[in-house]
């Protein structure tokens, strides 16, 4: 009988809470964390880290202050120049918008100016969205990719700026084609940033058209994900799992369907492998049970202000003694390859592995342009791939595709890292 009782309060609590249990002190951890990532932000500030921030129960209202600083002087003053000179940057734009809503700053105050008329940060959102709306018209493809157009959706639609039906139709249409993948494979980034759009216009009640072909976008984007969940619960990948699950808590998924991902994403995270303040800026707010719709009704009051930092101990990491070799092959678009080996230590990055192989002088030579991810290749021997010629350089290891960057991704045996040229 005691078994019993015991048991029915087992159920009921687990069924109160399907993915509660003592998470505090992870939650605790990974916002100090990216907050502390503040201090060591090389480049642009990011506007995703301060979603996240804002997002989270926990807050240290002094240092986020000083972000939104950043970000409305660094940030924005790159946005300013890429308008200026007529390059797309609608993904950016958007996460600039969302940051600063999460935050409960006046959008309306944000201004750029190109040439000599001054318009709103929304008013170039819109014209920037219009621009990739055209280009999907005559080309099946936005001017960036769907990611940035979703993205875009989101930013006007949380905004509370009614998105053109034009323009939500392209998203729609794209996800009935499955138009989101990243040269041959599907992107789960994208169909989570898809999900939150079209959820966000559907709750919005603006999308009066086509109304039943938005019901079934979301429907299917939801099937989509729960399709893409591993054994282990990820979904898609460990860095696709947290704006998959913001998506279906957003698509209004029970909380309960989403536990073998939220206990997947815990588990990652007490293991370090989010390192990289861009995926726990991804992550965090699924932990909260949030996503990027919570910023429509988010209204920035009564806030939690306690969080401080400890002090950090220096920490002296000796030189790994231990030696592994890397053969790195590289793949041109002609489809002709070369091959390089080169012995670096063991825990040494990617990164760090091929500037040691550009400094044998062997023929192999790289460059790496800075993103909210950190560094990417932008140019291997001397040849380019970029997103305006829909091109990029992937990276596998043993035939398995990288899920982490050249400079999160770290070399502890031996690999063979092929590096080729890709359309998509």
């Amino acid at each position: 009988m005691l078994y019993l009782v015991i048991l029915t309060c087992v159920l009921a609590l687990s069924s109160a809470n399907p993915c509660g249990g003592s998470h505090g002190e992870l939650l605790l951890s990974l916002n100090k964390n990216l907050l502390r990532s503040l201090e060591n932000q090389e480049g642009l500030p990011n506007p995703s880290v301060h979603l996240a921030l804002r997002l989270s129960d926990y807050h240290n209202l002094a240092k986020e202050s000083q972000h939104l600083n950043k970000l409305k002087s660094s940030l924005h003053n790159d946005l300013q120049s890429s308008l200026s000179n007529s390059h797309s940057v609608v993904g950016l734009l958007a996460l600039y918008a969302l940051a600063l809503k999460s935050s409960c700053y006046d959008l309306n105050t944000i201004t750029f100016t190109v040439g000599e008329k001054s318009e709103t940060l929304l008013t170039h959102l819109k014209k920037q969205m219009e621009q990739e709306k055209e280009h999907i018209a005559f080309s099946q493809r936005p001017l960036t990719n769907y990611y940035q157009y979703s993205l875009g959706v989101l930013a006007l639609c949380v905004s509370g700026i009614r998105v053109n039906n034009h323009v939500t139709n392209k998203l729609i249409k794209a996800v009935e084609h499955q138009h989101f993948k990243h040269g041959d494979t599907e992107s789960i980034d994208t169909y989570a940033m898809a999900g939150m759009a079209l959820q966000c216009v559907k709750d919005s009640g603006s999308h009066v058209q086509n109304a039943a072909e938005l019901d079934t976008a979301v429907s299917n984007i939801k099937a989509k994900l729960l399709a893409a969940r591993r054994a282990d619960g990820h979904i898609g990948n460990e860095f696709s799992t947290g704006l998959a699950v913001q998506a279906l808590l957003a698509m209004g998924s029970e909380v309960s369907m989403c536990a073998p991902s939220m206990e997947a994403m815990r588990t990652a995270a007490n293991s370090n492998t989010y390192s990289n303040p861009m995926a726990v800026s991804q992550i965090l707010p699924a932990l909260h049970l949030k996503s990027y719709l919570t910023l429509r009704t988010k209204d920035c009051l009564n806030e939690d202000d306690t969080l401080v930092l400890d002090p950090v101990s220096p920490v002296v990491v000796l030189p790994s003694e231990i030696s592994v070799p890397v053969t790195v092959e590289v793949v041109m678009s002609s489809g002709t390859a070369a091959l390089y080996s080169v012995d670096v230590a063991k825990g040494s990055f990617l990164l760090e592995a091929l500037t040691l192989l550009k400094e044998k002088n062997v023929g192999f030579t790289f460059e790496v342009e800075s993103s909210l991810w950190g560094p990417f290749l932008s140019a291997v021997n001397g040849e380019q791939a970029r997103q305006r010629d829909r091109r990029y350089w992937s990276l596998s290891s043993d035939g398995t595709a990288l899920s982490q960057g050249v400079g999160d991704f770290k070399v502890e045996t031996p690999q063979s890292i092929t590096i080729k040229n890709t359309s998509y």
